[in-house]
């Protein structure tokens, strides 16, 4: 994907009450570590779990068939932000 075409949203971190711009072509991760959030994370690619979190509002995509979470967690809102990018604005809060 050319980066001109890549669409903006913001991704707000509930825990840490902050806001950053998300692009649909980097990881949240990515974007929220760039915004100056600490949030925790390990693996960076969807199997330790380190990084999850539960989605507030908003959706995500993911690059990867299974990102390690249960069909469970999926269906409540968990996500894990190493592998999931933005499809809207969202909002998250760290944890389980």
């Amino acid at each position: 994907m050319n980066p001109s075409d890549a669409s903006f949203f913001t991704a707000r971190s509930e825990t840490e009450d902050l806001q950053v711009d998300a692009s649909d072509t980097d990881v949240l991760l990515l974007s929220l570590e760039m915004g100056g959030s600490n949030w925790p994370s390990s693996c960076r690619n969807g199997t330790c779990r380190t990084c999850i979190g539960q989605l507030q509002s908003g959706q995500v995509r993911y690059a990867v068939e299974w990102p390690g979470l249960s069909s469970e967690e999926q269906a409540e809102g968990y996500v894990l932000p190493c592998v999931a990018y933005p499809c809207s604005d969202v909002v998250l809060r760290q944890g389980y």
